[in-house]
């Protein structure tokens, strides 16, 4: 049997990268471009959409052709339309994956789909993170050592709006003694979400090798089974066959 290759678009808002030389300097071509090497080399089949394209890169089109939406944004997260917004959220609750990277925690389409603010404590000085896989069964953490460390990156703390995950997966501590839920996964309609925190712009951290597997690992968990929309036998359209009063038991 023939495996298709999962369509991956990759939403970068591609704002800090051409506004700022630290960020550039990891990331001369955008973020997206870094990212998409890693998941085309995966086997995925990936397109970039950014926030200045007409309809922010993301028409109905776009979507419909994506099994994957990846998501990146930090500085203009109010500047998304709520048209494209609205259309993206109803893609997920169809059956598209979603998976929302660092800073994303706050873009419009993720607070929508979690119903609440999602905001985070933070602090930004370079410290270090280690990343435990909790749930090493889960098909994210696939590949992945007990832990691994990276050496500079934006802290994220405790308490935080996100909500718990469906399934927790990975657990940051940070060089100041903080935790955070770093890497959960949700289920919306039929939409699969992971959240992903690792990822500040200005370290090199979407470099990482392992990140890279975490990321590729989210969009193949998150790309959706084929469904048709067709009655399946046995099965009435809106909930379980239950049997007419009238209609004979076997």
């Amino acid at each position: 049997m023939t495996v298709k290759p999962v369509r991956v678009t990759i939403w970068n808002e591609y704002r800090h990268e051409r506004q700022d030389p630290a960020v550039r300097a990891h990331y001369p071509a955008g973020i997206h471009a870094v990212l998409a090497a890693a998941l085309e080399a995966a086997g995925c089949t990936v397109r970039v959409a950014t926030l200045d394209e007409p309809e922010h890169g993301l028409d109905a089109a776009t979507l419909a052709a994506t099994d994957v939406l990846v998501w990146w944004g930090h500085l203009a997260h109010e500047a998304v339309a709520d048209a494209v917004v609205d259309r993206v959220q109803q893609r997920v609750l169809d059956g598209m994956g979603l998976v929302v990277l660092h800073s994303a925690h706050e873009s419009k389409i993720f607070r929508r789909l979690m119903g609440t603010t999602c905001k985070v404590m933070w602090r930004e000085r370079g410290e270090r993170e280690r990343v435990w896989v909790v749930q090493p069964a889960h098909p994210v953490a696939a590949g992945l050592p007990e832990y691994f460390d990276l050496p500079q990156s934006e802290m994220y703390g405790e308490p935080t709006d996100i909500p718990a995950p469906d399934e927790l997966v990975f657990i940051s501590w940070f060089q100041g003694g903080e935790v955070f839920r770093s890497g959960g996964a949700y289920t919306r309609g039929r939409g699969r979400i992971f959240y992903f925190s690792p990822g500040h712009e200005t370290f090199p951290i979407y470099h990482h090798p392992l990140v890279q597997r975490v990321i590729v690992n989210a969009v193949r968990w998150a790309a959706p089974n084929d469904f048709s929309g067709a009655p399946v036998a046995g099965i009435r359209q809106g909930g379980a066959h239950r049997p007419d009063p009238l209609e004979p038991l076997d």
